[in-house]
């Protein structure tokens, strides 16, 4: 990879200060004390899919608690196999000067420090499911909670055949410009467990210099991408988003089964709560800055990319079709 000229100055970066800002360099390990979390919930109600339907409605108040716990562990533990296996993947190729792109120098050093961030977030979302489990005696389900990683690849991979480095970045870009959107989501919540409220502001804190990370790269990507590439980038990015926002449906269908449903109403419930993904209010909402990224470097003025994403349920992340 060929760098732009280092001698040149360079406008301030999302990660600057990153030996005094960032969690892994400043942060504490949080902690999990069930004394003093009673009476709150693990995860909010409204972002649980299956919590409102009529057959999880109706079963014991402790049997749904279990259900919202694990809903947490597969929320951290998902977000284990994104840090590692989507979001370093990019990140090793831009520092180890692997994507075949010219891109500015300091981009280079800072995907170092967005490596080291990623594995501390995979480290602490382990670390806090693994104490709740200790505690509650709620057992993290022996699942494969990185399902929704080989379906998030395996996208890019039918839109972008024959090329791994471009369909990798843009996974990467993906998921970093979404998932802000969604750790913001509790932080606020009084009625959630503190820790659980700390842990994920702590980690949307250093995902916030991560976006403006990957929104440099995307916009250095795009300029740099052929009239054909740009389009097949175009056709790939809907299905990324829709795929990064749903749910996987085994650790779902696990979970509603230890639950006390039955193997066919658990995959039934699932199914009806899990496999469209996200209403398109809240998929639009949740990517409106991942849309409003691609509109500025001129995704949607491209033949046909408005109407491939509007048919995956997408607007252009104005307020109007948000």
């Amino acid at each position: 990879m060929s760098t732009h000229d280092t001698a040149r100055p360079h406008p301030p970066g999302p990660l600057d200060r990153w030996y005094e800002q960032a969690g892994v360099r400043t942060g504490v390990r949080r902690m999990f004390h069930e004394e003093t979390e009673r009476g709150r919930v693990f995860f909010p109600a409204a972002l649980v899919p299956c919590a409102g339907h009529e057959a999880v409605r109706q079963l014991e108040p402790e049997r749904v608690r279990e259900l919202t716990v694990r809903h947490l562990y597969q929320f951290l533990l998902s977000t284990t196999h994104l840090e590692t296996r989507v979001v370093n993947t990019a990140a090793e190729a831009v520092a180890n000067g692997r994507t075949g792109l010219d891109l500015p120098a300091a981009l280079r050093p800072d995907a170092f420090k967005v490596y080291c961030d990623e594995g501390y977030h995979a480290l602490y979302s382990l670390d806090l499911a693994e104490q709740i489990a200790a505690v509650t005696g709620i057992a993290v389900p022996d699942e494969d909670y990185g399902g929704f990683v080989d379906r998030l690849r395996a996208a890019a991979h039918r839109a972008l055949p024959g090329a791994p480095v471009l369909a990798g970045l843009l996974q990467a870009v993906v998921f970093e410009t979404l998932i802000t959107a969604v750790l913001n989501e509790v932080p606020g919540d009084p009625s959630v467990v503190r820790v659980v409220r700390d842990l994920l502001r702590d980690h949307a804190r250093d995902e916030g210099r991560h976006h403006r990370f990957f929104s440099a790269l995307f916009r250095e990507l795009w300029t740099q991408l052929s009239a054909a590439d740009r389009s097949r980038a175009a056709h790939a990015l809907p299905e990324l988003i829709r795929t990064a926002l749903t749910w996987d449906l085994a650790p779902v269908r696990a979970s509603l089964r230890l639950a006390g449903l039955d193997p066919d109403t658990a995959r039934r419930v699932a199914g009806e709560c899990c496999a469209a993904g996200p209403d398109p209010h809240r998929l639009n909402a949740t990517a409106r800055s991942t849309l409003r990224l691609c509109a500025a470097v001129g995704v949607f003025e491209l033949p046909g990319a408005r109407e491939h994403f509007a048919a995956h349920g997408l607007g252009d992340g104005s307020e109007e079709t948000a």
